[in-house]
């Protein structure tokens, strides 16, 4: 006790985590981090600066996990640290109108070419859920098309064949979802046109949104197939469907416009989280004027939070996307993404250990399957035991990871080239030493045979 209070440091994360399992469920306030697919237990982290985390007990990682997406500037960026603190100073919250939400919402807006308006939320779990109440309620129809292995936020109407930690978890759905409201979610397969085309005609009329990741990032990154993003909007075209680009991910990370500009396809509503908030939990959706105006107040579709808007929670944003307004920052997020890919991928092959590297921008997944994941079929024979060996070996080596085979790695700004050389030297000496040891448990084996 100092003055007191309770000293936390005095815990190493083995201790802190005891402590956590007797009043938080499992340890952990989301499932993934309780680290069990990677056969271990959580670390905790103290302070994170740039490129760098650092845990309770002192140790410092490269960190490769940024918060799961969000901190595309590293962490604890000056510029982001002082609007917080500047914005904190004023008050944390009025449950009232800010300027600062309007000009983060016309930020966003200026950013995305499909997107004339957008509603402010804290989480794109929440950003999700309101964008297909909105769809439903525009076109008049319940029933939606999600894909198996996307992940949309833990929404009961999403929790069916999810990605992210449900999968991870082996539990494709939750217990508490109503089978009658699971019923109103059709599954389609990610990169299969044709399967899609066939969910529609077989609901003819009844299908109001198509939501999807257009870069599938919760079953690892899965890019989409040639002509498949454009293919989605021609079907819900033709079908009175929306469609709705769930961005929490790719948004303001793969370009400045994020999926739907590198691709050049336009949604009818777009979900964004992440990156919108600079480290802070913000969400938002948004579209065109006659779709988004059909929220109340102005329309009969409710949605509403205390918390959105707040003034926190946009100082974040703010400067965030204002730290991103240049070109040159992509061409960078680009440039390092592709050094740190080629660099696994080049460990890989030098070790002859069966895996890939599939990379969007500045996010990628080392796959440990040689064969391309194209969608959620796709993922049989991934070698999850091995991507926990992985995991394991890089945390020892100073770098974390998301302890999951099925999330993505990010870059960040923050990054130099002397962290992507530790990153890929790292990589190179553990995948070397997975392969030994696969070769001795083969030489093993046939000895005792």
């Amino acid at each position: 006790m100092k003055d007191g209070k309770e000293d936390l440091t005095m815990d190493s994360s083995a201790e802190m985590f005891e402590r956590a399992l007797g009043v938080i469920p499992g340890g952990v306030n989301s499932p993934v981090r309780a680290c069990d697919s990677v056969g271990g237990k959580p670390v905790f982290f103290r302070e994170g600066h740039g490129s760098r985390l650092v845990d309770i007990d002192g140790r410092e990682y490269v960190d490769v996990m940024g918060s799961w997406g969000p901190l595309i500037l590293g962490h604890a960026h000056p510029d982001v640290v002082d609007a917080v603190c500047q914005a904190a100073r004023s008050g944390t919250s009025f449950g009232a109108c800010t300027a600062a939400e309007v000009e983060l919402a016309e930020l966003i807006c200026s950013r995305f070419d499909s997107v004339e308006k957008v509603r402010l939320v804290s989480s794109g779990t929440e950003a999700a859920m309101s964008a297909v109440r909105l769809a439903r309620g525009v076109t008049g129809r319940d029933e939606i098309i999600k894909f198996a292995g996307c992940y949309h936020g833990h929404a009961d109407s999403f929790l069916i064949s999810a990605g992210s930690g449900a999968l991870t978890l082996g539990v494709p759905s939750s217990p508490g979802v109503p089978a009658d409201l699971a019923k109103l979610t059709h599954l389609a397969r990610f990169n299969d046109i044709e399967n899609v085309r066939s969910i529609f005609e077989e609901a003819a009329g009844s299908i109001g949104a198509l939501i999807v990741e257009p870069v599938a990032g919760n079953m690892g990154v899965v890019p989409p197939a040639e002509g498949f993003l454009g293919g989605l909007r021609e079907l819900c075209d033709e079908h009175g469907a929306l469609l709705i680009f769930d961005e929490v991910i790719t948004g303001f990370r793969v370009s400045r416009g994020g999926a739907q500009e590198r691709y050049d396809v336009s949604p009818d509503l777009t979900v964004m989280g992440k990156v919108v908030g600079g480290g802070l939990p913000v969400g938002g959706f948004g579209g065109p004027a006659k779709i988004m105006n059909q929220l109340a107040p102005e329309g009969p579709v409710y949605q509403a939070g205390t918390l959105s808007g707040n003034p926190l929670a946009t100082a974040a944003g703010l400067a965030t996307l204002k730290a991103l307004a240049a070109e040159q920052v992509y061409e960078g997020l680009e440039a390092s993404g592709e050094a740190l890919a080629a660099g696994l991928e080049e460990a890989v092959s030098s070790c002859g250990l069966g895996a890939r590297v599939q990379r969007v921008g500045s996010m990628m997944t080392l796959f440990f399957n040689e064969k391309q994941v194209e969608n959620l079929d796709s993922l049989e024979g991934v070698r999850t035991d091995l991507y926990a060996k992985f995991y394991q070996g890089m945390l020892e080596g100073g770098v974390t990871l998301p302890p999951s085979q099925y999330e993505a790695f990010f870059v960040s700004t923050a990054h130099t080239a002397a962290d992507i050389d530790k990153i890929i030297s790292t990589a190179a000496g553990v995948l070397a030493s997975l392969k030994d040891a696969e070769e001795a448990q083969e030489t093993g084996k046939a000895e005792a045979s």
